[in-house]
């Protein structure tokens, strides 16, 4: 798969009824388009008939709050921040631990203001490290309960974005874009003969960027309800040593070169640390109430192994 290419694009299937004699959906200011994710969005929002302008840094930084009160926010209807600090170990820091408020926090509120003041509606990306990882599966109502200084700092920033009118905070886990990612680093590995040691104590599914997209875009498009939707793969809950399992034996090279072990033996007698939720796995019946079936992770990632075979 080139790797500029939007992960599964050619599988994504986008509602664009009503788009006749190319009528604009919607006129989208998209934060942290670089990303992943954003780039996802850039390429799939267009073939749903909305109209993206994609900004990042260090051009646009939505944490500058004079800036984002100057923007000429007549031009958009809608906002998708998928903006982010995600540097886990480095929002531990003193210096990361500022960046990361300032991102996911500050950010999430000059967007929120704006939303407001000038009627848009607000698509935020919101994380499964809002909780502490106790309760197997997590549900949109779950109170948050973050661990680490990531998880504090984007659970303050949804709350910012959850006073908006017309808001959808979107909690996903695992993603998987077109850029570095673990399936990418456990192929590496296996194709270098390396046995690694992987975390088998956290469980999850993955999410695919492309399929995360296709999730909000949805959302816009639809006119579902506004609120607080769960967004990742569907399928069994797995652990990241199954993955990288699965990975190893598509490679061919036997599944048991790869070891689980738990969070505290992966990490120990290292510093600086960020404690992780052991379980990441999302409460999906909200998001298929509003039309939306989630592709089933497994199978997906049997489609991008295949791929990059």
């Amino acid at each position: 798969m080139n790797d500029t290419e939007p992960l599964g694009a050619e599988e994504t299937s986008l509602p664009c009824a009503g788009c006749r004699g190319g009528q604009v959906r919607g006129r989208v200011l998209l934060t942290g388009a670089n990303g992943q994710l954003g780039r996802a969005l850039m390429a799939l929002l267009p073939q749903a008939g909305f109209e993206p302008t994609g900004v990042d840094l260090p051009e646009v930084d939505i944490s500058d709050a004079a800036a984002m009160s100057s923007w000429d926010w007549a031009r958009y209807d809608i906002i998708i921040n998928a903006a982010a600090w995600t540097d886990v170990d480095g929002a531990e820091t003193p210096e990361g631990r500022r960046l990361s408020w300032r991102a996911n926090t500050v950010g999430p509120v000059n967007l929120a203001r704006a939303a407001v003041q000038h009627d848009l509606t607000l698509v935020h990306l919101s994380t499964e490290y809002t909780f502490d990882g106790v309760t197997a599966v997590h549900a949109e109502e779950e109170s948050p309960s973050p661990l680490g200084v990531y998880g504090q700092s984007k659970a303050a920033g949804d709350a910012a974005v959850s006073v908006c009118p017309r808001h959808y905070l979107v909690r996903t886990s695992w993603v998987v874009g077109d850029g570095k990612n673990f399936v990418k680093t456990m192929l590496s590995l296996a194709e270098r003969g390396v046995s690694p040691r992987v975390v088998g104590d956290q469980t999850g599914r993955l999410t695919f960027a492309s399929d995360l997209a296709a999730g909000i875009i949805h959302l816009l498009a639809s006119g579902a309800e506004f609120g607080t939707y769960n967004l990742s793969g569907e399928g069994p809950i797995v652990s990241w040593a199954d993955v990288a399992k699965r990975v190893y034996e598509r490679a061919g090279h036997s599944p048991d070169e790869v070891t689980p072990v738990t969070t505290e033996e992966y990490y120990a007698g290292q510093e600086g640390i960020a404690p992780r939720p052991l379980s990441s796995a999302l409460d999906l019946t909200r998001i298929k109430a509003a039309g939306f079936t989630p592709a089933d992770s497994t199978e997906r990632l049997e489609a991008y192994l295949q791929d990059l075979l």
